[in-house]
């Protein structure tokens, strides 16, 4: 049986992170076409996380949503994602064909989650198809577990803003369990390693800490592929996305991040070392997700 396990998977910002943090891991099965595990699971989930860049080359990180079966592989080297950005998602003028894309599938149930990186090779008006380079798992630590089910939301307004976060937006930010970042590799890296990738970061509300126009992200221990650090390295510039999962509210940001690889002053134990992402711009989608925590609908009622 063919393995299709990429011989040599991280690019030089990603070894370098494993080596600045201590160590990499003891086997890496990233591979380049989907296992059946991964291409079972996608089919599963009521949305996933994505990845793309827009023409400046800055990360952009949002969710995509459809009835279970919107996402799926038609065969092992490809993933078709039923589904595109909201009207006024910034993210949404950049699914094209040629476009490098970071995809994660996650359930919040479970605490189960894949990730899939390549190229679109097709996009249209019903969704895109990607052209799979890496298929991976990662561990399930650190995901807050959440029932979710779909809800009836009428969707709100979209507020985009610079550099100064408006209040509901810092409001959701140290509320927040759950976040994704969406990093890239630039130009620098291999063929086969390089790309955009979209990560989980979670922890207890206010694990992330807020300055100003600053957050602190802990680094928990983890599977040490160091694939948004190691980005990170070569290209500061990322992007993070978040949901409130009662009111429905997406927060978008850009920003640059600095990783500080030891922070005797971060107050989180269970962190081996942080990095900031200080916002350049963002958008407040009000009402944008689909999906709601069962006991919010329990308590609405």
């Amino acid at each position: 049986m063919i393995d299709h396990r990429i011989p040599e998977p991280f690019h030089e910002g990603e070894l370098r992170a494993q080596q600045l943090a201590g160590g990499g891991p003891a086997g890496a099965p990233i591979r380049s076409q989907m296992p059946d595990q991964h291409r079972q699971f996608f089919p599963l989930l009521p949305f996933v996380c994505v990845a793309v860049a827009d023409v400046q080359g800055w990360p952009l990180a949002t969710l995509l949503h459809g009835e279970p079966g919107f996402a799926s592989s038609p065969v092992p080297g490809r993933l078709r994602i039923a589904a595109l950005p909201a009207p006024g998602d910034p993210a949404g003028p950049h699914f094209r064909q040629g476009a490098e894309i970071g995809i994660l599938g996650i359930d919040l149930g479970t605490r189960r989650r894949n990730r899939e990186n390549g190229v679109i090779a097709q996009a249209d008006g019903e969704g895109v198809l990607v052209d799979v380079r890496q298929s991976f798992g990662n561990c399930p630590k650190y995901i807050h577990v959440r029932q979710l089910v779909p809800v009836a939301r009428e969707r709100g307004g979209i507020e985009a803003f610079g550099g100064e976060l408006p209040p509901d937006a810092v409001r959701l930010i140290v509320a927040c369990e759950t976040m994704f970042v969406a990093s890239a590799s630039g130009n620098s890296a291999q063929i086969g390693a390089r790309g955009l990738d979209i990560s989980h970061r979670g922890g207890e509300a206010g694990f992330l800490r807020l300055r100003d126009n600053v957050l602190t992200v802990p680094d928990y221990p983890g599977n040490r592929y160091f694939n948004t650090l190691g980005n990170l390295l070569l290209e500061p510039r990322a992007a993070l996305v978040m949901v409130d999962f009662a009111s429905g509210d997406i927060l978008q940001l850009q920003g640059r991040a600095e990783i500080a690889w030891q922070d005797g002053a971060l107050s989180d134990a269970r962190a081996k070392r942080a990095w900031t992402f200080r916002v350049a711009r963002g958008w407040l989608r009000r009402a944008a997700f689909p999906l709601a925590e069962r006991h919010d609908i329990r308590h609405a009622c």
